[in-house]
């Protein structure tokens, strides 16, 4: 870090706090914390760090991917991240001064514009971190709404997002319980309509479910609003490309995860979150909405319409103070839905629905692995292995494939329980190649 104080200047504020020197400033921390013995190498030129990172890089061995449990591998073509990168979106996220932001607002109305359209729903706004924070932020909402006190989750709701709605509400009073689910992996509809209650502000419905398995969401609907609560669907953005949208089952509150839409993987992110919801509702959003205005000269203007944030309005009217548009990952998701347009995403969709279903069935076929076909599911599912998962993961890694998520590692009924997804990067060559690999354990 590039610090601009002159030893002097350290010295001056030094002597106005009354000590002698930076180490009696830092006296309270204890040394082990403080000054850790580093072994660092010595300093490289730029070329030799450069030649050593190619070395480094050179050791990565590539694998078929077939994990997913929330974060999807997707093909993304390549005028997405050409455009995105031009100079001209690389501008400052926060687009406070509309005068000098009419680029970035505009990229973030065309955002809005593009959820409200592929989830079926009234408004949308600038997104959140990920999909978990804006489920939390919906669920929040729907208690504002309605004044009641539980939130009831499905219990095949994705565990970390269970965890971000635990540490918001943890402090707020409200009460947070889980629906049953059936032996199939779907939601126990008939439990729910017993536990629901007038305590209750909404329902949390995944579809597909951390599980992979697409939920009977009109029932679910028909059953959360008959009790008056509300409903906050969770759903995979490609898969509405198959299946039915939020919109067309009354959802109150829709949201996801943004990554398949253009943003490629990264260690686990960058996230981007979808929030949307019924226009009754739109005062509840947090965050940033933008919308189309004229300035003095009769001409189109986009302008921040809504700011529910604790910066613009008094802290305790304020819907979220955790929240950012995440603009450079909108505008991959605008990006690629404008190059697929409708049939493209439909196109995708079926190809997921496809591949996975292909590859169901090749590994049904191999002795000592199960996977349950009763159920209907978009592009992952979950395999029953004869061994420990981890054992799976770790022999198929040895033959260049990352089999899956352990199931095990979230629930410890699961641990021979393999969740497997497969996209439509993976090949009728890749299908086989994984069942072949799990022939040979």
């Amino acid at each position: 870090m590039f610090i601009p104080n002159t030893k002097q200047d350290q010295q001056a504020m030094l002597d106005k706090i009354g000590v002698k020197d930076i180490k009696e400033l830092l006296a309270q921390i204890p040394t082990r914390f403080l000054y850790p013995a580093l072994d660092l190498p010595k300093a490289l030129t730029e070329a030799e760090l450069t030649a050593h990172i190619h070395d480094l890089a050179a050791k990565n061995q590539p694998l078929k991917n077939f994990i997913g449990a929330g974060m999807y591998e997707h093909f993304i073509p390549e005028a997405v991240p050409a455009l995105s990168s031009r100079g001209e979106f690389l501008t400052a996220y926060t687009p406070y001064q509309a005068e000098a932001s009419q680029g970035t607002l505009q990229t973030i109305y065309e955002f809005q514009s593009c959820m409200c359209a592929l989830l079926n729903m009234d408004v949308a706004m600038a997104s959140h971190y990920d999909g978990a924070t804006a489920m939390t932020e919906a669920a929040l909402a729907a208690h504002r709404v309605t004044g009641r006190t539980e939130i009831i989750v499905s219990s095949l709701l994705h565990p970390h997002y269970k965890e971000v709605l635990k540490t918001y509400t943890q402090h707020m009073g409200i009460t947070l319980a889980e629906a049953k689910n059936t032996q199939d992996g779907v939601l126990d509809i008939n439990a729910l309509q017993e536990q629901i209650t007038d305590k209750t502000a909404c329902f949390v419905l995944p579809t597909p479910n951390f599980l992979g398995n697409l939920e009977d969401a009109q029932a679910v609907s028909a059953v959360v609003h008959a009790k008056g609560a509300l409903l906050v669907a969770v759903v995979n953005p490609v898969s509405l490309g198959v299946v039915q949208t939020p919109g067309e089952y009354d959802a109150d509150f829709a949201v996801c995860e943004g990554q398949p839409l253009g943003t490629p993987m990264n260690f686990g992110g960058p996230g981007l979150g979808v929030m949307t919801a019924k226009k009754a509702y739109v005062r509840q959003l947090p965050g940033r909405m933008v919308g189309i205005a004229q300035d003095k000269d009769g001409k189109r203007a986009f302008v921040l319409t809504l700011q529910a944030r604790e910066q613009h309005i008094r802290r305790e009217k304020a819907a979220s103070n955790i929240c950012s548009n995440e603009a450079l990952c909108a505008l991959n998701a605008v990006i690629y839905l404008t190059l697929l347009g409708p049939q493209g995403l439909k196109e995708v969709a079926e190809l997921n629905l496809e591949r996975a279903h292909q590859l169901a069935e090749k590994i049904n076929a191999v002795k000592g692995f199960q996977v349950n076909m009763k159920t209907p599911f978009f592009n992952e599912f979950v395999v029953q292995c004869p061994v420990p998962a981890t054992e799976v993961i770790s022999k198929l890694e040895a033959k260049g494939i990352a089999a899956g998520y352990d199931l095990g590692s979230t629930c410890v009924q699961m641990k021979n329980c393999l969740l497997v997804c497969a996209t439509e990067l993976r090949t009728p060559e890749d299908l086989q190649a994984y069942a072949d690999a799990l022939g040979g354990i």
